[in-house]
């Protein structure tokens, strides 16, 4: 008897935070294909490479059904190598509270099956080691099942991102251009005023 109040004391649990929005990761089933272009570990550069991205059910598994499934995002996420002393990176399985996947690449109706969806790696992504992960999502666009690039300790299949620095060959050229310009400039006025000085003396 104990049990069975245990048991539906716990249904009743995790009932209550998927009405609260709550959905923890823990609780949604692989039931997605993910597979990216990278190549384990190899380094992209931000704002020149792209990623190509295949998704969809992963019809392998028996008794899969995907009559709920509303809407699928695809994300990149960070790798336990890129999130060490990173709060701001932390993994949480509160999905509301989770910062592992961060940047969404992929924010579309759900189909069955995406093939060769390509997407320009931005700008301003920071220099990272990631991986891929797509969600769908119910009517209550809340997450219901997943699947990733990697492993489920997230340790094989994970590629480098390089993000720009900020600083560029261009730029550096300039500045020691005017820094030469300066120092001319300088030097040039200093012997204007002692020739000055000569003649008024």
């Amino acid at each position: 008897m104990k049990s069975i109040v245990l048991k539906i004391s716990l249904i009743l649990f995790f009932l209550s935070k998927t009405i609260k929005g709550d959905v923890l990761f823990s609780s949604l089933p692989r039931s997605l294909f993910v597979v990216a272009s990278p190549m384990e570990g190899q380094v992209l550069k931000a704002s020149e490479d792209d990623i190509t991205v295949t998704f969809g059910l992963n019809q392998t598994l028996t008794n899969q059904t995907d009559g709920s499934y509303k809407k699928a995002k695809v994300k990149l996420c960070y790798a336990p190598v890129s999130q060490v002393d990173r709060k701001w990176r932390k993994t949480n399985d509160n999905l509301k509270k989770d910062k592992t996947c961060q940047f969404t690449i992929y924010d579309k109706p759900y189909e069955r099956n995406v093939e060769g969806f390509k997407w320009n790696i931005e700008k301003d992504l920071p220099t990272a080691t990631y991986f891929v992960r797509s969600y769908v999502y119910n009517d209550a666009d809340e997450a219901i099942a997943y699947g990733q690039t990697t492993n489920d300790k997230k340790t094989d299949n994970l590629f480098k991102i390089q993000g720009i620095s900020g600083r560029h060959v261009s730029v550096d050229i300039a500045s020691v251009c005017f820094s030469v310009f300066a120092l001319l400039s300088l030097v040039g006025f200093f012997f204007i005023e002692k020739r000055q000085s000569k003649v008024k003396s």
